[in-house]
């Protein structure tokens, strides 16, 4: 009986029951597959980084960017649309911004004074501006004084010129920003302390009246601001445009360079311009060459007081070459020759010239020339630069956009108008007669459009009584009295003295431009207004489409749009 029953099976190994415990062993190990995957995952979702979510072209701007027909410039005339313009702004991609209950706790009552936590010295001393206590209030103070905007940083206060005065800076974006950039700020302002101890702000400053809290540009420090590891424009921060220079004879000796000569493309409107420049810019990054540029411009007689072509307009007056020279490898053209002619004989550099633009890039990438020139012919339009990214070409060479930026002094202005109208404004695009059908600068706008029209038009799509900003071409400002009325409007002359003889603009350009005086012209005027223009909280542009209630007898306009 013993032997019997130590032979015999249990109970779990009866052949009945073999089933039921080949589902148990099943059902164990799917759960531990299940486990070990999602610790997997947890792992994977801590650490991991994905590509920043605030460089997603519009479906529109990646259609242009990159369409298969033919890349023919085709001059659809508007103010340059430039790289910071197709980031699309994703506000989930930014770090947390400052709340005022971050900053001090809420109390009821006055909202622009605090007492001490210690009352020592004399209530008449000079503000202590590093007081971590007047640091809160001024914070508190601003953040609760713009709605309008999204506070980012805030650094620390300094002392002003007067000790009741500190000036403070901060980085900030509108709350209703439609652009991926950042903008700083720096204040002044003044503190009074009582008697009992209290300290109160009795006044804010203007944009950018606290110079004390300006720092200056570290050496070596990149422009912009970096958000998940790519750069965003700072409008505000101090500029470094310096022009490259190479560090030794070695090292441009071992420098691989591309330059284009010659071509048609002087003198063009700027959209032709840059269609050409990134054209070369995106050949020479393909060939993984340093672009030798020419950083003088020839500015169309469609954008000059003079109404003729000038030359020597430096490209820093319009662009952000700081920006284009930290992320891009270019060297200045008169700098370049110098160093070669300097080096070259010695050094035994070579230069490999190409006079075919149906030359591909693709067939000069095995050249091991120092230097491939490629050099235009007189013959227009084929002598135009973007001919060598047209056909075969399109589907390689990508015009590297992100690269170029609107100059940081121009949208220095911009700031600086839509901070006086506290970033809390509506804005409307008007052109008038023969300029609007033929203008470079405002496209597809309305023509000679009555003030009865437009007040029928932002009936119903703008409050009355709000700040309405005027974007045009209309050098009449009378001609917009019936506004008056019904909204407080502001055009782009109202703010003059931002460019003026007394300005930090006029200053800055003058300097880059070797002391002499810098004409505040057709380009510029344009892209600010523009720039102000689509900062408004809403925006009013016209259409194309006609309408047979838009005739007045005299003049046929647009309907517009928002």
């Amino acid at each position: 009986m013993l032997g019997r029953s130590g032979l015999s099976r249990t109970g779990s190994f009866r052949p009945e029951n073999l089933g039921q415990n080949a589902l148990h062993m099943i059902g164990h190990l799917c759960f531990t597959l299940f486990v070990i995957g999602v610790l997997v995952f947890t792992i994977i979702a801590a650490t991991y980084e994905p590509k920043n979510p605030i460089f997603h072209p519009s479906t529109k701007i990646e259609t242009f960017l990159t369409s298969s027909s033919n890349a023919t410039f085709r001059s659809d005339n508007s103010v340059v649309r430039t790289g910071e313009d197709f980031m699309v702004s994703n506000q989930s991609a930014f770090a947390t911004f400052i709340n005022a209950k971050d900053v001090v706790e809420t109390k009821e009552g006055s909202t622009d004074e605090i007492s001490l936590s210690r009352c020592e010295g004399d209530w008449k001393e000079a503000i202590d501006c590093k007081d971590p206590e007047v640091f809160h209030l001024m914070m508190k103070v601003v953040i609760e004084r713009f709605e309008d905007i999204h506070f980012y940083q805030f650094g620390k206060p300094a002392p002003g010129p007067k000790g009741n005065t500190c000036d403070m800076a901060w980085r900030f974006r509108p709350k209703e920003g439609k652009t991926v950039a950042f903008y700083k700020d720096y204040r002044r302002f003044v503190i009074k302390r009582s008697k009992n101890c209290k300290l109160s702000v009795v006044s804010i400053g203007d944009y950018h009246s606290g110079g004390n809290a300006r720092k200056k540009k570290r050496k070596n420090q990149k422009p912009g601001f970096e958000q998940g590891g790519v750069p965003l424009p700072v409008v505000g921060e101090p500029i470094n445009d310096s022009l490259p220079v190479v560090e030794s004879e070695i090292a441009f000796s071992r420098g691989k360079y591309l330059i284009y000569a010659g071509g048609g493309d002087r003198c063009k409107n700027m959209n032709h311009y840059l269609w050409s420049f990134l054209c070369a810019l995106g050949e020479a990054q393909y060939l993984n060459r340093t672009l030798v540029m020419d950083l003088t411009l020839c500015l169309s007689s469609i954008y000059t007081l003079s109404n003729e072509d000038e030359e020597g307009k430096d490209f820093r007056f319009y662009f952000d070459f700081e920006h284009l020279k930290e992320t891009a490898s270019v060297l200045d053209q008169q700098q370049f020759w110098e160093d070669w002619n300097k080096w070259q004989r010695q050094d035994g550099l070579t230069l490999y010239l190409v006079e075919d633009s149906r030359v591909t890039p693709m067939q000069l990438s095995e050249v091991k020339d120092s230097l491939i020139m490629r050099k235009f012919g007189s013959v227009e339009p084929d002598n135009y630069w973007y001919r060598v990214c047209e056909g075969e070409t399109e589907s390689v060479i990508r015009r590297p956009w992100h690269l170029v930026w609107k100059s940081r002094r121009l949208m220095d202005i911009v700031s600086a108008i839509a901070s006086r109208l506290n970033w809390d404004y509506d804005s409307v695009h008007i052109v008038r007669g023969d300029k609007a059908r033929n203008s470079d600068l405002w496209p597809n706008l309305a023509q000679d459009t009555s003030p009865n029209i437009l007040i029928s038009t932002l009936q119903g799509k703008i409050e009355d009584g709000r700040n309405v900003y005027v974007a045009t071409n209309e050098p009449n400002m009378s001609f917009f009295d019936p506004l008056k009325d019904k909204y407080s409007t502001h055009f782009l002359e109202d703010y003059e003295d931002l460019w003026d003889e007394n300005s930090e603009w006029y200053s800055l350009t003058k300097e880059l431009n070797y002391g002499i005086p810098v004409d505040f012209d057709g380009y510029m005027r344009a892209s600010i207004d523009t720039e102000v223009f689509f900062r408004g909280k809403k925006q009013i542009e016209t259409s194309n489409d006609l309408t047979d209630d838009c005739k007045d007898g005299v003049n046929t306009c647009n309907t517009a749009t928002s």
